[in-house]
């Protein structure tokens, strides 16, 4: 337990600067319109690219066991956030289809 608040201590600024990411993230999803969620899905994937890949390399030079979860954690979010934004616009994309007779 003693690790974990050591750990919590030593990195305050970035997890004040994560929960303001959560929350800042919550506020613009909410006032996203409809027409505009597929092209801001697509760049949304583009970017957690990224954010997978330097989770990655960070993750290779971590000495900390802690900070080794938290990329893992990092690579799991993003490959799932990947994931679930091509699964939603390519059902979106389907809609635009012509149905076959």
């Amino acid at each position: 337990m003693e690790q974990v608040l050591a750990f919590i201590s030593k990195h305050q600024e970035m997890i004040y600067l994560v929960a303001l990411m959560i929350v800042l993230g919550i506020e613009l999803i909410e006032k996203v319109p409809s027409v505009l969620h597929t092209p801001l899905m697509s760049g949304a994937n583009a970017i957690h690219g990224v954010v997978i890949i330097g989770a990655i390399i960070i993750m290779g030079q971590a000495d900390d066991v802690y900070a080794k979860v938290l990329g893992f954690i990092a690579v799991i979010l993003g490959t799932l956030n990947v994931v679930g934004g091509f699964v939603v616009t390519d059902r979106m994309l389907d809609m635009f289809k012509k149905k076959k007779k």
